[in-house]
């Protein structure tokens, strides 16, 4: 039996930044309900989801009791990401502090402007095992990222993923490098049943940077209303198993 679609929330439309990750779970044979990001949520649209996923969306077209009743399915087994962007975390117009949709992520929400934008390199660094991020070259070649929200794990979360900023200097002839400050980038953790992740990175441009092209084969894929996109095959991979484990099948 096929599992529910997944509610896909934000990314403005599926015409622009959404159809990156549309697109590959059309590549994937995932079933899924897109809601704009100028678009409120229907309390009726929530209930028997396996995966909830948010990426730049504000909080404010999400009524209370529709955050509630999402929060009761993750505690009953669902899945919940949200992904970084001007209206994930706080943002932006984003503010999910104090949220209980926000509540209900494995990481604390500020409650000013979080977001931070690299004009040098920026890696995403593997620091854990986890099956949400198995099987790619983290470590041959980590990706780069062009942006992203700062956030703070909480204490019974894994953070999986870092953030490396560097310094870039050309001296004598040569490009020297130097590790500037860390971050976290992918938090995992659990509500009551359900899993929980916080990326703090955005899945399309222009915060995405390199790891969309991450990768030496490519990926394609177009949704339905979107524009077709081609990125990179471990940029894919990490998507499907980041989303595949927190809908529980991966």
């Amino acid at each position: 039996m096929n599992p529910p679609p997944i509610l896909y929330l934000g990314d403005t439309a599926l015409s622009g930044a959404a159809g990156y990750l549309a697109g590959l779970m059309t590549t994937y044979g995932w079933a899924y309900d897109y809601v704009p990001s100028d678009q409120a949520v229907d309390l009726a649209a929530i209930a028997g989801r396996r995966l909830y996923v948010i990426s730049d969306y504000p909080s404010k077209l999400f009524a209370r009791a529709a955050q509630d009743r999402l929060v009761a399915e993750v505690r009953g087994g669902a899945g919940l990401v949200m992904i970084g962007g001007w209206e994930s975390f706080c943002g932006l117009g984003g503010d999910w502090a104090g949220t209980a949709v926000g509540d209900a992520l494995p990481v604390a929400i500020a409650t000013v402007d979080d977001r931070v934008n690299c004009d040098q390199p920026a890696l995403a660094v593997r620091v854990a095992e986890h099956p949400a991020v198995a099987g790619l070259p983290w470590d041959e070649r980590p990706p780069t990222i062009g942006g992203f929200n700062r956030f703070t794990p909480k204490a019974a979360s894994s953070t999986l993923l870092e953030l490396h900023r560097f310094t870039a200097r050309r001296q004598a002839g040569e490009v020297a490098f130097r590790l500037r400050d860390r971050h976290p980038l992918l938090v995992v953790g659990a509500c009551g049943a359900g899993r929980t992740a916080a990326l703090a990175t955005d899945l399309a441009p222009h915060w995405v940077g390199g790891l969309v092209d991450w990768g030496d084969g490519r990926v394609t894929g177009t949704a339905s209303g979107g524009g077709g996109i081609e990125v990179g095959d471990a940029y894919a991979g990490f998507v499907r198993g980041l989303l595949g484990w927190a809908r529980g099948s991966g």
